[in-house]
């Protein structure tokens, strides 16, 4: 593949263009494209890659027995997903993992990965490296997520989600990654309901919003 696309990758900071070429046969590296709403992984699969998003977006979804679904993670270009699972082959998937828009996914051996060669490379330690600190952020994330839908109301659980969204962008006004429905699969909430506190946030000032943009126009109280 076109190394030169991997260079906003997280997992690969570091580490050079020409060791890249050599590095992704050693990962026993392969790529696939994915178009929207395409399964990558579904629940129940056992796996031993990580996935690399190289270009698009995905979605993990969670999927209730009684029916319904909650969007469990987003991951845009240049994140990594799947680590966990491929670290414990013999674990089924909890998770879907669905195509958010059409999207090219880099796999990668995990065990290759965290196995140096007997050559010690330097960049088999970097990505190792690499590799920690991005599941590292990813608990931050998942942290970030619990805070996000522990208020009991529908606004309190908006207004930290959407401070938090400013706070990312560094800007009031900022495109989200979800659909009114998705952001209430990972609020937890209601669609309608979440669409008509939605409304009334905007009547009482505090925001402006179409579709998936929004603008926040006062400091939102929590």
């Amino acid at each position: 593949m076109d190394t030169t696309v991997l260079s906003h990758v997280e997992l690969f900071r570091d580490i050079q263009i020409k060791e890249l070429q050599l590095l992704l046969p050693c990962l026993q590296a392969r790529e696939k494209r994915y178009a929207k709403g395409e399964m990558i992984c579904r629940a129940g699969e056992t796996i031993s890659e990580l996935g690399v998003v190289v270009s698009g977006s995905i979605n993990v979804m969670v999927n209730f027995y009684w029916g319904g679904s909650n969007i469990f993670g987003h991951f845009e270009a240049g994140q990594v997903f799947g680590e966990t699972y491929a670290a414990l082959p013999e674990r089924e998937l909890l998770v879907d993992v669905v195509a958010a828009e059409d999207c090219m996914i880099l796999f990668l051996n995990l065990n290759k990965l965290l196995t140096t060669c007997r050559r010690s490379c330097a960049w088999h330690h970097q990505i190792i490296r690499n590799l920690i600190r991005l599941s590292a952020e990813k608990n931050l994330s998942l942290s970030t997520r619990m805070m996000q839908t522990a208020p009991k109301t529908i606004r309190e659980r908006l207004s930290l989600y959407l401070s938090e969204q400013a706070q990312h962008h560094g800007r009031n006004h900022f495109t989200i990654p979800y659909s009114r429905q998705q952001l209430a699969d990972y609020l937890s909430v209601d669609r309608s309901a979440l669409s008509n506190e939605l409304s009334k946030m905007q009547q009482d000032g505090l925001i402006r919003f179409h579709r998936s943009e929004f603008t926040l126009l006062k400091e939102l109280d929590m």
